[in-house]
């Protein structure tokens, strides 16, 4: 059996990043972590399994050498803790990333953005999210983009604000955006779709482009 190519993830720290990468590892891909800061690796328990690169997608310099040898990447960052200015870092980024991905011969670029209707009022996260991914196309390298609404499993932010507030409030009053209507998708169901989209075929214009991620809903 030949070498299993060399997978890139980004955004690695974040919660659905940390939860992908041993996934990853597990089905026998080689996997490249980049990072901005290698201390907050500290504690995992796979981290010498993993080839790790050091660098930022603000900073084109430090993609090089990351993307080199690579297959496919993972797109999992957003600039949305870092201020009002962050949609405007969310392109840099993500121009940064695609022309790098292009100069490497990366074959496919795999992105995770927000669920929400393009021709409707979207807030500024999840219209930065839309252009995020369109970002990423401009130079070419076949993109799968999937689109998640909120995703649900222990240790995210959905999951314990909500078991927090059960926990300690049996009984409360509701705000009318409470009641908003989601699609909320289990962690476990996200990284079966991240998982499978490195496998396929990019030649294939079937799975190619923006896909909306929708339950099974089983969160563990």
């Amino acid at each position: 059996m030949s070498d299993p190519k060399l997978i890139l993830v980004t955004g690695a720290t974040g919660y659905v990043g940390g939860r992908l990468v041993p996934r990853l590892l597990a089905a026998g891909q080689r996997v490249r972590w980049l990072v901005r800061d290698p201390a907050r690796l500290q504690g995992r328990v796979w981290l010498e399994q993993v080839d790790l690169a050091t660098g930022d997608m603000l900073k084109p310099d430090s993609l090089v050498a990351a993307m080199r040898g690579v297959e496919a990447v993972y797109y999992l960052v957003h600039s949305l803790g870092g201020g009002s200015a962050f949609s405007e870092r969310d392109l840099i980024a993500a121009h940064n990333c695609a022309r790098a991905a292009k100069a490497a011969g990366v074959e496919r670029i795999i992105y995770l953005g927000g669920l929400g209707d393009p021709q409707s009022d979207l807030s500024p996260h999840l219209r930065s999210r839309h252009e995020t991914g369109a970002a990423l196309r401009e130079t070419g390298v076949p993109v799968r983009e999937f689109r998640a609404a909120v995703i649900v499993g222990s240790g995210s932010l959905s999951f314990e604000m909500i078991r927090y507030l059960t926990e300690r409030l049996p009984v409360m009053i509701c705000p009318k955006w409470v009641f908003t209507r989601i699609q909320p998708i289990a962690i476990r169901n996200v990284l079966d779709y991240l998982v499978a989209a490195q496998r396929s075929d990019p030649a294939n214009r079937r799975t190619r482009g923006a896909y909306m991620m929708k339950p099974p809903f089983f969160p563990k």
